[in-house]
Order: C-alpha cells, then sequence, then structure tokens
C-alpha cells in the first residue's frame, strides 16, 4: 500500500512539471526557433502523457498486487510486447519525422543576402562586413595580427580588402536574410545563440555556411559552445540586431579595415 501511495504522490508531483513548466527557454527570435520551441513542446507533452499512464498503471498494479499464482505452463503474452514496441517505434519515427523540417535544414547561398564572415580564435570573435564594393578582400595567415587590428589577415595588397569592416560584434538588420561564414582560426569552436536556438560547430580549414533571419531587434549574447581551451568561458561576443536603416546608417559610418 504505502509503496504505492508514494508512486502515486510523486508522480502527481513531477507531473505539475509538465503541466506548469518553468521557463525552458528564452524567447525566440526566429521562424526556426519558434518552429524548434513548438517540437519541444510536442515530445514534451508526449513524453509526459506516457509518462503519467505509466506510473499510473504501475501504482494500480501494486495496489491490486497478485491475485492468483501463475498460471504454471501458460504460453507468455508476446503479443503485448511486439505492440507496446511497435507503439513506441511509432512514436519515435513520428516526432523524429515531424522535428527534421528544422534540424535538417541545409543553408543555400542566395544572392542578395546579407553576407558576413565570422571569425573564431582562441578566445575571441571577430566580424567581417564587405565595403561599398560588396566584396571581401583576399584573406592570407602570414598577415593575421591581432595587435595590428587584422585578425582576418587581409592581405594589404588587395584593393578588394581597403574598405573592409572588421568588429567585434556582430550587427544584424531585422527583416533581412542574413548568411554567416563560419570560420575558425585554430581549434573547433561553436556558435552559439540561445535565442536563436542554434548551434554550429566551426571546423578548421572549412567555410560552414549559416542562415538567419531575425525579425525583433535587440541584443543577444553569442557564446562559444564547444570547450576550446583554459578562456573558453571567456569567448563571448553580442548579436545586435538594428532596424534596417540605423544598420545601414551604422555600416555606412563605419571606418574600414585599413
Amino acid at each position: 500500500m504505502l509503496p504505492a501511495l508514494i508512486l502515486f504522490l510523486l508522480t502527481l508531483i513531477v507531473s505539475g512539471l509538465f503541466f506548469f513548466p518553468p521557463v525552458w527557454f528564452p524567447h525566440s527570435i526566429t521562424a526556426d526557433a519558434i518552429a524548434f520551441d513548438r517540437q519541444f513542446g510536442r515530445t514534451l507533452a508526449v513524453c509526459a502523457f506516457v509518462f503519467v499512464v505509466l506510473q499510473l498503471l504501475l501504482a494500480v498494479t501494486i495496489l491490486r498486487g497478485r491475485r492468483a499464482a501463475p498460471h504454471v505452463g501458460g504460453k507468455p503474452h508476446g503479443w503485448m510486447e511486439f505492440v507496446w514496441t511497435l507503439a513506441t517505434a511509432a512514436v519515435f519515427l513520428t516526432l523524429a519525422f515531424t522535428g527534421s523540417r528544422s534540424w535538417a535544414k541545409v543553408p543555400q547561398r542566395v544572392k542578395g543576402e546579407e553576407t558576413i564572415e565570422v571569425y573564431a580564435h582562441q578566445f575571441a570573435w571577430n566580424f567581417r562586413y564587405p565595403g561599398p564594393d560588396n566584396k571581401f578582400g583576399v584573406t592570407v595567415p602570414k598577415f593575421i595580427s591581432d595587435a595590428a587590428g587584422n585578425p582576418f589577415g587581409i592581405d594589404p595588397a588587395d584593393k578588394a580588402g581597403v574598405d573592409d569592416i572588421v568588429t567585434a560584434s556582430l550587427r544584424i538588420p531585422a527583416g533581412r536574410d542574413v548568411l554567416l561564414l563560419l570560420h575558425a582560426r585554430d581549434v573547433i569552436h561553436d556558435f552559439f545563440v540561445r535565442e536563436l536556438r542554434t548551434k554550429q560547430d566551426i571546423v578548421p580549414g572549412m567555410e560552414i555556411p549559416l542562415e538567419i533571419h531575425v525579425d525583433q531587434p535587440g541584443q543577444y549574447e553569442i557564446a562559444c559552445a564547444e570547450l576550446c581551451g583554459l578562456g573558453h568561458s571567456q569567448m563571448r561576443s553580442l548579436l545586435i540586431v538594428l532596424p534596417p536603416a540605423e544598420y545601414d546608417e551604422w555600416k555606412r559610418t563605419q571606418e574600414p579595415q585599413r
């Protein structure tokens, strides 16, 4: 009696976290983030239903006890195992399929997007914007110098890089498609913004595209979500989403790299 009562009370208490959940995430700022939250909610609802039903059945079974000895020589109920295994697989595959539209999305390079380079290195973030010519300058490793303000290693002899803008925080326009080109100098880093519901590994030697479209202006923390060394916890920056006109004015007034 007592174990069943304890189990029943614990089930009621734990189920309260499903029906009156704490704040799981900060507010979402993109359509993809909203879709992620909805999928999380659906998955949580299914898990809550299964959890409550199974725990209550277990409590009832304990209360009823074993009224009769098991039938010797009887055939096991193998069909029951088949049914609940099939049901579990069906629920799992359904949730995986409905969620794949968010996590399996492949970024595409589309003309007309605002393109910004993201450069991660121990233990800082840098961001590069093309100037009025809308072209990035060529980068050469031997020209990399954080002290000289050239973390990307822009070639001084390349005229296309003269007007490039390099910043320590990421500014993007609200309501526009933005394509981030992610690069790492030394080890694997991870571009993580909670409000985007996005974590993207950045691998040295690779250029990794990441599309974002934010409609709500504001400031959001950029963190590295991959352990990258002793200064990992300090590798932070800001994603600053500006109204389009304010963004254009900001970009127009920025000093070029050199």
